[in-house]
C-alpha cells in the first residue's frame, strides 16, 4: 500500500486551515474505505490506458482489479482519450512535448517530509500542465486555488523549472463520474510565492502540532472530526439559535445561520455515527441504549419466490427500461451518446437555496414568474 506523508497534498486543505489537526489525524489508523481501493483501482486501470494511448509499455491490470467494472473501464479510457486530445492540442504550439505518468513529485523543501504523485504533467514551450485523476463522486472537486493541485504544481515546478522554460502552470481535475473537467491556471511564480508566504510557515507550524484549531468545511475528511472540542463548540455556539422562532431572528442572523447550517447537520450526524460505533462496541452511553431497528420485509429465497409464482399462472417480474447510470455502464459512454443522446433530457432541478458563491446560474424568482403569469392572464 502506498505510503502517506503526514502532511499530504491530499489533506493541505485541512491543515493549511487546521494545522495541530495534522498531527493528531496522523496517531489514527488509515483503514482503506472500499471507495479508497476502488479508485486505486481505477488509477492503475487509468495508467495503463494512457500508458497504451502513447504506444508505451504496459502490463494489463484487469484481471488482477478487484474492484473492476465496466463504469471503470470506460471512465479510464475516457480519460486516456482526453489526455490524447490534449497532447495534440499542445502539438500546435510545442514541437515536442514531455509527458510524464505517474510522476513522484518532492515538495519537502516547502513541507516537512512532502511528496506525492501526478498522475500525469506534460511540459511545453510555454506552460507545464498537470492532471490528477479523481475517480470518486461523492464530492465535486474544483480546481480553482485547490491546495492538493497547487502542491503538486509547486513540486513539479520545483523539479523541472531549472531545466525547461516554461512560465505557468495548468492544472486540471477530472473527475469523469461527475463529468467534471475543472482547470486552473497560474504563472509559477505566484505558486512559488505562495508557497514560501503562506504554505511553508503554516506547514511548519503543523509538523510541530502547533497553532490553532479551526473548525470548517475542511473537517469533511478529518479523522477526529466527531470527538473534535473546537468543532463542537463552533457548532453548539451555532445551535443557541434553535432556541429562538426563526420569525424572531434578524435578516442578518438567518443569513448567518444558513451559511453554517449544513455543517452543524455534518457535525450532529458525525457525532451519532460516532457514538453509535462506540456503542455496538460495548460502550454504554448515560440516557441511551443499543436497541434494534427498524426494517422491511424481504424475500428469503428471490429464485424459489419467482418459481412459486410462475406456477401458480403469473408473471413475476416487472420489466422497466433500465435508469442512465446502469444504461452507461451497459453500452459504454459514447455508445450511449451515440444512440441515446438526442432521448435524454434533463428537467429543472428544485429551487436550492446555497451560497453566491456556487457556480450555478441563479434562478428567475418563482415569485416573480408567477406575477408575470398573473398580469398576462
Amino acid at each position: 500500500m502506498t505510503a502517506h506523508a503526514m502532511l499530504s497534498a491530499s489533506s493541505s486543505y485541512r491543515w493549511l486551515h487546521c494545522p495541530p489537526s495534522a498531527r493528531l489525524n496522523a496517531k489514527v489508523r488509515d483503514e482503506a474505505s472500499p471507495y479508497a481501493l476502488e479508485g486505486s483501482a481505477a488509477h492503475e486501470l487509468a495508467e495503463y490506458k494512457l500508458k497504451s494511448a502513447l504506444g508505451m509499455k504496459a502490463d494489463d491490470p484487469t484481471e488482477n482489479l478487484s474492484y473492476y467494472s465496466k463504469e471503470m473501464d470506460d471512465a479510464a479510457t475516457f480519460y486516456a482519450d482526453h489526455i490524447m486530445e490534449s497532447l495534440e492540442g499542445i502539438k500546435q504550439t510545442t514541437a515536442d512535448p514531455i509527458v510524464l505518468i505517474e510522476q513522484r513529485l518532492d515538495f519537502s523543501d516547502i513541507v516537512p517530509e512532502g511528496f506525492g504523485t501526478a498522475d500525469c504533467i506534460i511540459i511545453a514551450d510555454d506552460t507545464l500542465y498537470l492532471w490528477d485523476f479523481k475517480y470518486g463522486t461523492g464530492v465535486l472537486v474544483e480546481a480553482e486555488r485547490n491546495p492538493q493541485l497547487m502542491l503538486y504544481g509547486l513540486a513539479a515546478s520545483l523539479l523541472f523549472d531549472g531545466i525547461y522554460d516554461y512560465d505557468e502552470v495548468k492544472m486540471t481535475i477530472f473527475q469523469p463520474r461527475r463529468d467534471n473537467i475543472s482547470s486552473f491556471t497560474l504563472p509559477k511564480e505566484e505558486l512559488y510565492l505562495w508557497a514560501e508566504e503562506t504554505v511553508k510557515p503554516i506547514a511548519t507550524l503543523a509538523f510541530e502540532g502547533k497553532g490553532d484549531f479551526a473548525a470548517g468545511s475542511w473537517c469533511q475528511f478529518c479523522k477526529v472530526k466527531a470527538t473534535c472540542a473546537e468543532r463542537a463548540s463552533a457548532n453548539l455556539e451555532l445551535a443557541k439559535y434553535e432556541f429562538a422562532r426563526p420569525p424572531l431572528l434578524t435578516d442578518e442572523e438567518i443569513e448567518s445561520v444558513l451559511g453554517k447550517l449544513d455543517e452543524l447537520s455534518a457535525w450532529a450526524k458525525d457525532i451519532k455515527d460516532y457514538a453509535l460505533t462506540a456503542a455496538k462496541s460495548g460502550k454504554k452511553w448515560a440516557g441511551f441504549k443499543l436497541v434494534e431497528g427498524r426494517s422491511n420485509r424481504k424475500y428469503s429465497d428471490e429464485a424459489k419466490v419467482a418459481e412459486t409464482v410462475k406456477q401458480a399462472g403469473f408473471d413475476p417480474y416487472e420489466k422497466k427500461v433500465l435508469g442512465i447510470t446502469a444504461m452507461t455502464q451497459l453500452l459504454g459512454r459514447k455508445q450511449f451518446s451515440d444512440l441515446l443522446g438526442d432521448l435524454v433530457i434533463k428537467p429543472q432541478g428544485k429551487p436550492t437555496l446555497v451560497p453566491e458563491s456556487d457556480k450555478r446560474p441563479e434562478m428567475t424568482n418563482i415569485f416573480d414568474d408567477f406575477k408575470e403569469e398573473t398580469i398576462h392572464d
